[in-house]
């Protein structure tokens, strides 16, 4: 059986030159020289035994031999494309992913642009987001399932053996819908808040303790009506469907509050501000990848001026 030398590069360029009609603008697109085209055209045609294409003017015409090849190159030039993207995929699934807890106060405004930088810097590392609990994201972390933790400082005593980089401060706000009874009256009497359900951080979640503090402080002890939760999902739903009001960290409802799906009571929280960055193990230094990712981290913060 007689083996036909034909290349990728045949068949690319005859493909292009049937596109163009015409041997310099496929050699343009090639960006090859006219003379390597014509070259290319012959070595082909004489693989298969025909004309492929003739003069037609001052163009290029497919001959009735040519139409019938180019199905098949076509098909030919594509499977080859798949199988090369299909190789990379599967070296790229071969790599160990980047493993990256993110607490939902970045979750929401920061990580989806960070993860687009990152994947737009040509990074064939697969990622994994893991969100949850600050604890557990950090214990995560200390046992080597996590490669970085982005989210609010944590307490001192746990964070032994981790290192922090810090990015910006936030603040803890009461959100609720837009028309809450609360909105009515201007200036909001602290105490009301009694006569809703309050859904709060549950008691491992990281600004639990801004928020305890910041209740006592005002003369808010126990709630009658509180709900624990981490599930941002809960949090949209309940107040989309009550006048409940969710005690959350101002970045997980950022995005809504500035869409006007959901409105922030008018309390000063100031002292509720905490750190948000980007937490490592101290041991370990950082590989490529999650220095990669912790500059387009950083690079985000910038451009959304936080």
């Amino acid at each position: 059986m007689t083996v036909i030398p034909v290349q990728f590069r045949h068949l690319n360029t005859f493909i292009e030159v049937a596109r163009q009609k015409s041997v310099s603008r496929a050699a343009g697109v090639l960006r090859v020289s006219q003379p390597a085209v014509s070259k290319t055209l012959r070595e082909l045609e004489a693989a298969v035994g025909v004309r492929l294409v003739e003069r037609d003017g001052r163009g290029i015409r497919v001959t009735r031999f040519g139409d019938v090849f180019l199905q098949h190159a076509g098909e030919s030039l594509l499977a080859i494309r798949r199988g090369i993207d299909s190789v990379a995929r599967t070296q790229a699934s071969l790599q160990p992913p980047l493993r990256v807890g993110a607490l939902p106060t970045v979750a929401a405004r920061v990580m989806p642009l960070a993860i687009r930088r990152f994947l737009a810097a040509n990074s064939d590392v697969p990622v994994k987001i893991v969100s949850g609990e600050n604890t557990v994201l950090l214990a995560q972390l200390r046992s080597d399932e996590l490669d970085l933790v982005v989210g609010r400082l944590a307490a001192p005593d746990q964070m032994k053996g981790l290192n922090f980089a810090h990015l910006y401060a936030e603040q803890v706000v009461f959100a609720v819908r837009p028309g809450h009874p609360l909105l009515a009256d201007g200036a909001v009497d602290f105490t009301r808040i009694r006569e809703f359900t309050v859904l709060m951080p549950t008691q491992n979640s990281v600004i639990r303790p801004f928020v305890e503090r910041f209740l006592i402080a005002h003369g808010i002890g126990e709630l009658p009506e509180e709900i624990e939760t981490v599930s941002d999902a809960f949090g949209h739903g309940m107040l989309r469907h009550s006048d409940a009001i969710w005690i959350i960290s101002e970045g997980v409802i950022a995005l809504d509050r500035a869409a006007g799906d959901i409105a922030i009571l008018p309390i000063d929280t100031s002292e509720t501000r905490g750190a948000v960055g980007l937490t490592t193990r101290a041991a370990v230094a950082s590989s490529a990848s999650v220095a990669l990712l912790s500059r387009s981290v950083s690079e985000v913060v910038g451009a959304l001026g936080l």
